[in-house]
């Protein structure tokens, strides 16, 4: 039901005014390059392919992992993804003791691309355990142990690993309000699920009474924001975590971890907040509301990553939005331990707000009579704002992945030295030796394309490259394995052969280690500012296009829901009341009574209008309300706080690059020259 794509059956699947009929019918994120898990056209079935976990799955085999390498992999991977950077790699291997050589030997065994997934990671830990009992160092060691279900234990002090990948949950960091000062369970009346507070400190709120003040906060004039002053500096934040796998083969499925200021941390599967999302949007229909990442069969480890942020990101709106952040229902939902056991208990109210709320003359009042036209305006510029925004995200992200490939990729000077014996181990893979003389002299793409050219796609130890990733491994240096490489330089280099003490030789070894040094650090700069950028600046771009796309979303429900009879009613009263007078004039035998049948109807009738006419004020109220206070503010002052803390971000990790190698230029100078 919830595959990709989520089809929104309740409105229809038809277009309206080239709408289309939801978030998916015309799904703006299907031409993302980087495994957005937003796609236009149902799941295929995923195409073997020979990667590097399929590799290091055979070496590692069946055999038990011990508790260490689990701790240590915890220890960098702040961000539950699964996969690490070679820089975070490195960190734990330097806490082995080992000399530098033999950690830049293990991490070039290990990977060659700038993520280490967690068996390459634990392949590493086995080959650091058997440099320490002073074994060989290869990979068909640490196969042979696994087979006998012996891997070996490395001496770790993980205590003191410090992982230095920023978690980040929130688009929006600057500023986090604490408005719990202690948390209490919620409490709600079984027959009134929605009686429920946003905090369970602050009352209740009985939704099933109509509204004595405005329906949407503050009076929608031209003038101000209609929100409170600074309220950019009081969002509220969810952090998602994906905690793991659960139930059996046939109906396995994701448990996510929430965390918010309104309670402790919940655990949430996908249908749940599904059920939210079908919740809302059934009570809430005239408001913006963001759609749900879809749902894949047999989704990978990417999917799942890209759909835990796209969770984040509708919490975070709906918890933001002015009206459905007090909804009963979201607070039960971020509070609740157990939400199956909730929902069988209670029975949920899915009334539309119009119901139970009523809109005030003055904010009736203060509905513009043009809101059609400023709606037009509106409907018309969403298109291509949908589409500029997704190009935004899809360069953005693409220049994020460069900016990370910067601290890790081979300087194409050193491929002919360095391919060859880190794409083709012999034990592991069927094809010959790489070639590189084919990718040097045809990276432009004219070149033969013969057997060579796919042996980097073949190969176990790598993923498939496109020209684009050939190209741009020309100008990209691999900063963490040259500061691996200057190590060892300077270990080598430790005793001069004149025996005695040097100072020209201790002169250029210092130096040699103070570059090193500052290497590893700029390798350490790029990859913190890589993940501001992807989970902070690159979320808070998606944000923008959702808010879009949720808008176009409204207009879509607008046309299919704000539909009503009101004038066939009004013909039938007509008729009615024509009836009317001719049962009174003709006064047949029991004519009172038939005339009092048709009273009731007419009178029926004249409420349902009355009722209808109020939906449609409180529809209009609504409109104007999302229009310009939600879309309005979000769309632009959100984006000028986004565009200043990236001006800010940016220049503080230039001025601590600028740091980084002018205070290497001062340790340099010091080197002696003869």
């Amino acid at each position: 039901m919830f595959n990709a794509p989520r089809a929104a059956q309740r409105y229809g699947a038809t277009s309206v005014n080239g709408l289309g009929g939801s978030f998916v019918d015309e799904d703006p994120l299907a031409i993302s390059i980087y495994d957005d898990p937003w796609s236009s056209v149902p799941s295929p079935t995923p195409p073997p392919i020979h990667n590097v976990n399929s590799a290091f799955t055979s070496v590692i085999a069946n055999a038990t992992i011990p508790e260490l390498y689990h701790r240590a992999f915890a220890a960098v991977d702040g961000t539950n993804t699964g996969e690490v950077s070679v820089n975070a790699l490195t960190r734990v291997l330097a806490i082995s003791s080992l000399p530098a050589a033999t950690v830049d030997r293990i991490v070039n065994l290990v990977s060659s691309k700038p993520r280490v997934s967690s068996l390459e990671f634990y392949v590493a830990l086995a080959l650091v355990a058997l440099a320490q009992m002073g074994k060989d160092i290869s990979i068909e060691q640490v196969a042979a142990l696994a087979a006998e279900n012996d891997l070996p234990i490395p001496a770790l002090d993980i205590d003191t690993l410090q992982s230095r990948s920023s978690t980040f949950s929130s688009p929006y960091m600057p500023y986090r309000q604490n408005t719990m000062t202690t948390f209490r369970p919620p409490t709600f009346a079984p027959e009134d699920p929605w009686n429920v507070s946003r905090y369970p400190n602050q009352g209740t709120y009985d939704f099933s009474q109509p509204r004595t003040s405005s329906t949407n906060g503050l009076t929608s004039t031209f003038a101000g924001s209609g929100l409170p002053r600074g309220w950019w500096n009081r969002q509220e934040t969810a952090e998602v975590k994906i905690l793991g796998q659960q139930g059996f083969i046939l109906n396995r499925y994701t448990v996510y971890e929430i965390k918010t200021d309104r309670a402790a941390p919940v655990h949430r599967r996908y249908s749940e907040f599904v059920f939210l999302w079908d919740c809302l949007v059934r009570r809430y229909p005239f408001r913006l509301l963001p759609a749900l990442p879809p749902k894949r069969v047999q989704p990978d480890a990417a999917f799942l990553e890209q759909r835990r942020k796209g969770l984040a990101r509708f919490l975070n709106a709906v918890m933001n939005h002015p009206v459905i952040k007090e909804d009963g229902l979201l607070a039960i939902f971020l509070s609740e331990p157990s939400l199956e056991s909730w929902r069988k208990q209670t029975s949920i109210s899915l009334e539309e707000e119009s119901v139970s709320k009523r809109v005030e003359p003055i904010e009736e009042m203060s509905i513009p009579s043009d809101l059609e036209e400023k709606l037009a305006i509106v409907r018309g510029k969403l298109s291509p704002l949908i589409e500029q925004w997704q190009r935004i995200c899809i360069l953005a992200e693409r220049m994020i992945k460069r900016h990370e490939a910067a601290a890790v990729r081979v300087p194409s000077g050193l491929w002919r030295t360095y391919l060859p014996a880190h794409f083709a181990p012999p034990l592991f893979s069927p094809v010959p030796p790489l070639d590189v003389g084919v990718y040097a002299g045809h990276l432009d793409g004219h070149g033969p394309t013969s057997s060579t050219a796919s042996l980097l796609s073949d190969s176990v130890f790598s993923t498939r490259m496109t020209r684009s990733n050939v190209n741009l491994l020309d100008d990209q240096a691999d900063m963490t394995r040259l500061a691996n490489v200057l190590r060892a330089i300077a270990e080598v280099n430790e005793r001069c052969w004149r025996g005695d003490e040097c100072d020209l030789c201790d002169g250029v070894r210092k130096g040699i280690g103070h570059v090193a040094t500052h290497t590893q650090h700029h390798s350490d700069l790029l990859e913190e500012r890589t993940n501001m950028l992807l989970h902070s600046t690159l979320e808070s771009l998606k944000s923008q296009r959702d808010l879009y796309v949720a808008m176009r979303d409204l207009f879509a429900r607008h046309e299919r829901l704000a539909v009503d009879n009101v004038d066939r009613l009004k013909k039938r009263i007509d008729s009615n009341s024509m009836k009317l007078e001719s049962i009174k004039a003709g006064q047949k035998e029991g004519w009172q009574e038939d005339a009092d049948r048709v009273v009731v109807l007419i009178e029926k009738d004249q409420a349902t209008i009355a009722s209808l006419l109020n939906r449609r004020v409180f529809i209009r109220a609504c409109m104007w309300h999302e229009l310009r206070v939600v879309l309005h503010n979000r769309e632009n002052v959100l984006l000028s706080r986004l565009t200043q803390t990236f001006a800010r971000e940016e220049q503080a990790f230039a001025d601590r690059v600028l740091a980084n190698w002018v205070s290497l230029g001062n340790e340099v100078e010091r080197m002696p020259l003869e």
